[in-house]
């Protein structure tokens, strides 16, 4: 990614599968320098309209009928990312490995614990060049699952990442005003990355194997899911050659 000159960047993050049968606690974001982020979100929503894409794009909205579509819009999105325009980032848990000593304050704040890993190691702010008046970070997640302390905790230690090491390096600012909640349904961004995640977790928890009850074959819509997991894989090994993104679970 190009971050010459950068002094405000972008993160707008998503969650997914909790529990999947595999792998579970999906976390994902895209970090976008602030030069490029009107762009990108014009080119994009340019697109949603000539596709007759309306409302939200989302993973659980695929369809035979919507996917050429899909295949478009999210084929313009890893152009953003191959041209090193925006950054995407997924972090996820193995059910094999099962955490041990969790209080039982972790465990109840387990949502917020891992999205503060997440943002403090997924991006690697510690390697963005510095400048002396300090670089910028906003950071929008879709809704919290809860409402006070909670959230106002998890922000505090967020804020607190600015004594971090991996923040002081780049002399990054993140302000409280900075983390907020949005609609993805207004942040074509956020959208994409919603199919991006729906897609790992389609296929890494096997859903791709799925039939309707009592039926031989799998659904249209499976079928659809499948086909643009597969395009949207091939645009990730185009940016990184030999990617295997194969599972090693064992019954």
């Amino acid at each position: 990614m190009s971050d010459r000159g950068e002094r405000e960047y972008l993160v707008f993050c998503d969650e997914s599968d909790k529990r999947g049968k595999y792998f579970s606690n999906f976390y994902g974001g895209v970090l976008v320098g602030a030069s490029q982020y009107p762009r990108i979100t014009e080119r994009l929503n340019g697109l949603k309209d000539e596709l007759r894409i309306f409302g939200e794009v989302k993973w659980g909205k695929v369809t035979e009928q919507y996917l050429d579509r899909y295949s478009a819009l999210m084929s313009a999105f890893f152009e953003e990312i191959a041209a090193g325009h925006a950054r995407i980032r997924v972090m996820f848990t193995k059910n094999t490995y099962i955490p041990q000593g969790l209080t039982r304050e972790q465990k109840e704040h387990e949502y917020y614990l891992l999205y503060y890993q997440f943002i403090k190691h997924a991006f690697g702010f510690r390697y963005l060049p510095s400048h002396p008046a300090g670089i910028r970070l906003r950071l929008y997640f879709d809704q919290f699952p809860d409402t006070g302390e909670k959230v106002e905790r998890f922000k505090g230690y967020l804020l607190g990442l600015r004594e971090s090491k991996e923040f002081r390096a780049s002399n990054i600012l993140l302000a409280p005003e900075d983390i907020a909640e949005v609609r993805s349904h207004d942040h074509v961004l956020a959208q994409c990355l919603d199919v991006v995640l729906g897609a790992m977790t389609f296929r890494l928890n096997d859903k791709h194997k799925e039939k309707p009850a009592g039926q031989r074959l799998r659904g249209k819509r499976t079928r659809a899911k499948e086909k643009l997991y597969r395009e949207m894989l091939a645009h990730i090994r185009g940016i990184q050659p030999g990617l295997n993104i194969r599972h090693h679970h064992r019954r």
